[in-house]
């Protein structure tokens, strides 16, 4: 058969994957200022030998490195949206750079609460004016950043919803944010009270919330690399738009191959039995279903 006529018959597996997402340029935003800061933070520290400065710009290139692999993420997904190598396209992709981000965030977690536990078992002097300085600086940044990531979250809730990189993006600079706002409330109760021991108490504190926002970004992304079930909600407006007095879903395989879509598999015994494509009909586009297969069997009476 001619090319053109099978042309019909075939359909595009970049599923969105080709069109630059939302997060992708306010990523590279964010990575833009958090390296200006990590260059200026690291230049001051060398200058004026402090460690404070060092210690604080060395912090926001790991996570610098953190947000490139999310930058890294978009950029792949969309440039090899149309790869015959992927059989379901990319949409994963951007799943995987979550979960890689979601990983990076717990280490982050983790190494908090370490340095915490140690400097209360062995409490370090603090240069408080300095300190304070280096979290307020972080505090502005990380507060920019979020802002910037967090653009419109309300209006483009159904892309951001799926949208496991921009989240994972969005949570490294609301863990820095929070960890600056943290350190600035403890440095200065530790300042004008003296209770240095507040310091590493909101060290223990923020590395709590952040291995919390892991573990949830964790849950999420791992249930889709792993091709977990579709929402039972979904798997029931599949079945609720094919049964019929004649007809019953028998097995349904339901999974994401990117955010916001899915694929399906659909097992159909009836009495009376329909081509696939009258089954298909049936689907509502609402459902965002993609690279549907249905088999249909015929019931008899044994």
């Amino acid at each position: 058969m001619k090319d053109e006529i099978l042309h019909r018959w075939r359909h595009s597996h970049a599923f969105g994957q080709d069109q630059k997402r939302p997060g992708e340029l306010r990523t590279l935003v964010v990575i833009a200022i958090t390296t200006a800061m990590m260059v200026v933070e690291i230049a001051a520290g060398l200058a004026f030998g402090s460690m404070a400065l060092l210690a604080d710009g060395l912090h926001m290139g790991s996570h610098a490195v953190a947000l490139s692999i999310n930058a890294f993420a978009y950029i792949y997904a969309r440039r090899q949206a149309h790869s015959e190598r992927y059989s379901f396209g990319t949409g994963k992709v951007n799943t995987l750079g979550g979960y890689t981000g979601a990983i990076l965030l717990a280490v982050f977690a983790t190494l908090m609460a370490w340095e915490s536990v140690m400097r209360l078992i062995e409490p370090v002097s603090i240069a408080f004016n300095q300190a304070i300085f280096v979290a307020v600086m972080g505090l502005i940044v990380n507060g920019a950043s979020v802002f910037i990531l967090g653009t419109d979250r309300n209006h483009e809730h159904d892309h951001q919803h799926h949208d496991h990189n921009l989240k994972s993006a969005y949570l490294h600079v609301l863990a820095d944010a929070l960890t600056s706002l943290l350190a600035i409330f403890a440095l200065l109760i530790g300042k004008y009270f003296g209770a240095i021991w507040m310091d590493p108490l909101m060290g223990i504190v923020g590395a709590i919330l952040v291995a919390r926002w892991s573990w949830g970004l964790l849950k999420s992304t791992s249930a889709i690399l792993l091709d977990e079930q579709g929402s039972n909600e979904l798997q029931d407006a599949i079945r609720d738009a094919i049964e019929d007095a004649d007809s019953r879903v028998v097995d349904l395989h339901l999974w994401t191959v990117g955010p916001g879509v899915y694929s399906t598999v659909i097992s159909v015994v009836s009495r009376s039995p329909q081509k696939p494509d009258h089954y298909k009909s049936l689907l509502p586009d609402h459902l965002a279903l993609q690279h549907i297969v249905i088999e249909v069997h015929e019931y008899q009476e044994s």
